[in-house]
Parts: C-alpha cells; structure tokens; sequence
C-alpha cells in the first residue's frame, strides 16, 4: 500500500487548522513531511516546524532517503525561505525572548 502523498500532508494540516480551531499550535514535522513539505504546510495552517533533531530511528529505519539533521541555521534559514518570521518557544510554546534576537540576526 502506497504511503500518503505530500498533497495529503498538506490537506490534513489544512483541514486540521480549520477543524482545531482551539489548538493554538499545529506542529509540521519536518523530519517526517521533508523540509520542502514541511516548508509549503507553514502556509497550510502549521506553524510549528519541529525543532533541530539530530536522528529519529523510526524514519532512519523506515524512510532511508529522508533528511535527518537540520542546523539551527538551516531551520531558520528555511522559515525564512518560506515567508514565515521564525520564533524560538519552549517546550510549553512560551516564547523564549532571548533567542529571538539572536534568531533575527542569524536569519
């Protein structure tokens, strides 16, 4: 059985932005969507591109052609990319002010 389609990723963060309206945060997880897919679904709704993982086995394991590190550079350099500011939140999505500086100036 065919996996999903990049199109179906989209359409599913797209539906659920609209659907979730009460979820202030809907996450694209880059490691999994690809980071050019990833980039697109900060248009469709995301706006959580999941931060700089170093190895994933799961998708090392079971999608070998997949991308599995990211800089903190290239993440950002990607958001920008995208058309999207990039903003640094903890792990409870507060904003992390320090490193939105330091974010902006690397960008």
């Amino acid at each position: 059985m065919p996996g999903p389609t990049g199109q179906l990723d989209l359409r599913e963060v797209a539906i659920g932005r609209l659907m979730l309206d009460n979820f202030p945060h809907i996450k694209t997880f880059w490691i999994m969507n690809t980071i050019d897919i990833s980039q697109v679904a900060l248009w469709y709704g995301a706006n959580d591109l999941d931060g700089t993982v170093m190895d994933y086995e799961i998708t090392r394991k079971n999608f070998e052609a997949t991308q599995q590190r990211l800089t903190q550079k290239d993440l950002l350099d990607r958001i920008v990319e995208a058309g999207r500011e990039p903003v640094e939140r903890d792990s409870l999505y507060n904003l992390v002010p320090a490193a939105t500086t330091h974010m902006t100036d690397a960008a």
